[in-house]
């Protein structure tokens, strides 16, 4: 028997999937959609055309027997043989942006470190749901394995654990401070699913890289995480910032001494003979003032919905 490994669609194959359907979403509404149904067309097939994106949200997960409610425990039940143990482990990913070493996940999940393990975990990076890298500055034992399903990111920030929730949750808090910084959060993971056409964005689509996130520390008390390094085999490393805005971004002066502060720490970090250039990845481009030259590029939300 052939398996055949079908993946999430992109930005691009999402937006082509809704015209296919009738759906007219921006490309604003559509880079939401694929932070909650993280590009999986059997989700975005309950899209209502005649329907906002909040309105379909409203329906599709918050209302009375909402038809992906409990998706979430369906998905892993039929995908793993151990579907709690998976989950645990899918629960603990969540609770750092940078996740976690194999060592930690064994501390923190109480578990042991040997076979099945292994096979849960491989099977977490074959489904897509998680990926392994290693943080800027860090050795091979240092491996992170991070979530990246936007599905699951989604279940676990807004409906896991919450016993009472309006059937307008989503049209009611569509504007709130607590819906802006899941996107924030959010859109660093569309970011992370979308590197080639970030490249492309670059220039740089025939150069190797390495891609991960940074911290000097765990726990970023001073400001000094990075949301995104591409680290280049051209001496050069893409300093990125990202940011999900309704217009363009603005850097004041307080935001621009954080980023110096930053590259600064980075360059401390790195030979002398590697260049940073400071990247801003952002919804509708940058807004020009005194603090704006602060980054050397600029890539927008429809630069991530480029195939070629």
């Amino acid at each position: 028997m052939l398996e055949i490994k079908l993946s999430p669609f992109n930005l691009k194959e999402c937006e082509d999937f809704y015209k296919s359907n009738n759906v007219k979403f921006s490309r604003y509404d559509i880079a939401q959609s694929y932070m909650i149904f993280g590009g999986i067309p059997y989700y975005m097939g309950y899209i209502n055309p005649t329907r906002s994106l909040a309105q379909n949200v409203d329906q599709l997960f918050f209302k009375k027997n909402a038809v992906l409610r409990d998706e979430y425990n369906r998905l892993f039940a039929s995908i793993f043989v151990n579907p709690d143990a998976v989950k645990n482990i899918v629960q603990l990913l969540y609770t750092r942006n940078a996740g976690f070493t194999r060592k930690e996940i064994v501390e923190k999940l109480g578990i042991t470190d040997g076979g099945r393990l292994s096979r849960n975990l491989n099977a977490l990076i074959s489904s897509d749901f998680i990926i392994k890298y290693v943080p800027f500055g860090c050795g091979k034992r240092e491996e992170h394995y991070k979530l990246i399903d936007p599905f699951c990111m989604f279940y676990l920030h807004f409906i896991l654990n919450q016993k009472k929730i309006s059937e307008k949750f989503w049209q009611q808090n569509v504007t709130s401070a607590a819906v802006s910084i899941w996107r924030g959060f959010a859109f660093e993971n569309v970011c992370f699913n979308h590197i080639e056409q970030i490249k492309r964005a670059l220039g740089i689509s025939g150069v190797i890289t390495e891609t991960s996130a940074w911290s000097k520390k765990e726990d970023d008390t001073e400001g000094t995480q990075i949301d995104l390094l591409i680290s280049r085999n051209d001496n050069v490393i893409n300093m990125c910032e990202i940011k999900y805005y309704s217009d363009e971004f603005k850097v004041n002066k307080e935001y621009y001494l954080k980023l110096l502060k930053r590259q600064t720490i980075l360059t401390e970090s790195v030979s002398p003979k590697v260049v940073i250039h400071s990247t801003l990845i952002t919804t509708f481009g940058l807004s020009l003032n005194e603090h704006s030259g602060a980054f050397s590029s600029v890539i927008v939300l429809d630069d991530l919905f480029k195939d070629e």
